[in-house]
């Protein structure tokens, strides 16, 4: 089969054609139709710091998909899913025995291993991973299904608060940032608030549903926060950037008694002022991985079902296996929302 593979050390992915992954007694085989490239594909292509002391080529990449269940090893469960199902799979493979899958938080799992990082991942022809990680797609396109890794960290984070009738204020408007929006939106938010510098996030963000866009380079984000919501700051702040400068908004913006939820990954350390900042405003922290298991794939999965979600304007680019290159050039260009592989459909 072809499949895209980190080969060794250093800048690139390159197209190869390997075998078959074996399904073993308790995983599923599936075909794959889509797939996502993200954030961490990037770094895996840049060979960054972060790539080179986790990576181990040689490696199939690739964590976002949906596709065709092809193959059921005989340990699976033979009763939810069934050969020709169209599903996606949450990308997390876990333990089940530490102290947080015995707690029910897998999501936090110390042993996890992510496919295309830790395990050969879904930029292939055809992946194998555990039955038990596979969620069937119930009539939603498979093009939507290898997104709903990403959007499952946009539902995780802003539903991880009592959403209806609150305003909410979304700092960063990259894929995950616009697919909270649209969370937000779907699950009865008053006032959805968008900040990013790069005016086709916030065409996106506008698309899913942001009622106001703002932009920091001309925008004074907490004045113009506190004007919209009558002094108070919003209810909820959804910190996707991962900047300093972001954090900082965050806490500025959050109302007294208000709640953060961080997502975004900082490259370097940020100074909180805690007095200030969370322990006398009675904020709420709340620190986001990943994708509950699987609360959050349950929730998102209704509201695409329903059509309460529409993650669609988010896509902006599609590929086929062998253009890599032009799709990892898209997303460093700042000019693409979710960039998609189009490998089997």
């Amino acid at each position: 089969m072809r499949a895209l593979v980190k080969e060794s050390a250093g800048p690139g992915i390159v197209l190869r054609d390997v075998p078959v992954p074996t399904c073993g007694p308790s995983d599923a085989l599936i075909k794959v139709h889509h797939a996502g490239v993200c954030g961490t594909d990037l770094h895996i292509w840049e060979w960054d710091n972060w790539a080179s002391n986790r990576l181990k080529p040689p490696l199939v990449i690739g964590h976002e998909f949906a596709g065709e269940l092809t193959e059921l090893g005989p340990e699976a469960d033979q009763d939810l899913l069934a050969i020709g199902d169209l599903v996606t799979a949450e990308g997390h493979v876990v333990c089940g025995h530490c102290l947080q899958c015995r707690l029910g938080a897998g999501h936090l799992c110390r042993r996890t291993q992510i496919i295309g990082v830790d395990r050969d991942g879904a930029f292939a022809e055809y992946i194998v991973i555990p039955a038990s990680n596979v969620i069937r797609l119930d009539g939603i396109p498979t093009e939507v299904g290898a997104i709903m890794d990403p959007l499952g960290n946009a539902v995780h984070t802003v539903l991880e608060a009592e959403v209806p009738g609150s305003t909410v204020l979304v700092l960063g408007c990259g894929p995950i940032g616009c697919f909270a929006v649209g969370v937000a939106r779907a699950a009865g938010a008053s006032l959805v608030i968008a900040s990013d510098y790069n005016a086709r996030r916030l065409e996106l963000a506008r698309a899913m549903g942001a009622q106001v866009t703002l932009n920091p380079g001309s925008d004074d984000v907490v004045a113009r926060v506190r004007e919209l919501t009558g002094g108070d700051g919003v209810d909820l702040v959804c910190e996707m950037s991962g900047h300093p400068s972001g954090h900082a908004q965050a806490f500025a913006a959050a109302r007294m008694g208000g709640r953060i939820n961080f997502l975004g990954t900082p490259s370097r350390t940020t100074e909180v002022d805690f007095a200030r900042d969370i322990i006398f405003k009675g904020l709420t922290v709340y620190g986001v991985t990943g994708r509950k298991m699987y609360q959050t794939w349950h929730q998102m999965r209704r509201f695409l079902r329903t059509g309460q979600l529409n993650p669609k304007p988010v896509i902006t680019h599609r590929f086929p296996l062998d253009c890599i290159s032009e799709a990892i050039q898209v997303i460093k260009d700042g000019q693409a929302g979710k960039v998609i592989l189009e490998i089997g459909a």
